[in-house]
């Protein structure tokens, strides 16, 4: 799944090639590389008890939460990952999920830090979503905080349909699969 990007986040525009490979054995020891070099374990996976930072269990436990996931969407957890590149680089993680049935999807995602801020999560979700139409879904959801204003940005850009979410602070996003923005 690839796309060429040409995205505008506030006063940056991006141009590139981004593109989504579903995580394997090969691609996710460079996914882990960018993870602990990049970002901290609670922004890219579920907790994991233990002391701060990189673990060598919280770096197994990572390896094991995408494996799991490597059948996709038709596999028993019924969830994929995709491991996000730009320029050929990989630079975050992204998924899709089955959420009741298959034509409700969940979408999350993660960025490095210093990839943050450049277009390429618009660009990613684009290509995510017409992944979803493929998969024969009509509605992709995720969840956000209303503090998470990077997120909130790309829904919007992607036409997302924004509303209070379960607590004060959360925000569920409907999109529709295969509507290019």
């Amino acid at each position: 799944m690839t796309g060429v990007q040409r995205a505008r986040e506030g006063t940056n525009v991006v141009v590139g090639r981004v593109e989504l490979r579903q995580v394997d054995e090969v691609s996710l020891e460079g996914l882990l590389a960018v993870a602990v070099e990049d970002a901290e374990p609670e922004e890219v996976m579920p907790p994991v008890a233990g002391p701060p930072g990189w673990t060598a269990l919280r770096q197994e436990a990572f390896r094991a939460w995408h494996r799991a996931r490597f059948p996709g969407l038709a596999g028993p957890l019924r969830e994929a990952t995709f491991a996000i590149a730009h320029e050929g680089r990989t630079v975050g993680s992204a998924r899709l999920a089955v959420r009741g049935s298959q034509e409700v999807l969940e979408t999350g995602m993660w960025l490095a830090r210093s990839q943050r801020g450049r277009g390429t999560g618009s660009a990613a979700l684009r290509i995510l979503l017409g992944e979803a139409a493929r998969a024969g879904a009509r509605t992709v959801v995720a969840d956000t905080t209303v503090l998470n204003t990077a997120a909130l940005a790309v829904l919007r850009g992607n036409g997302a349909t924004l509303t209070p979410g379960q607590g004060a602070a959360d925000v569920h996003a409907e999109l529709r699969p295969g509507t290019p923005m």
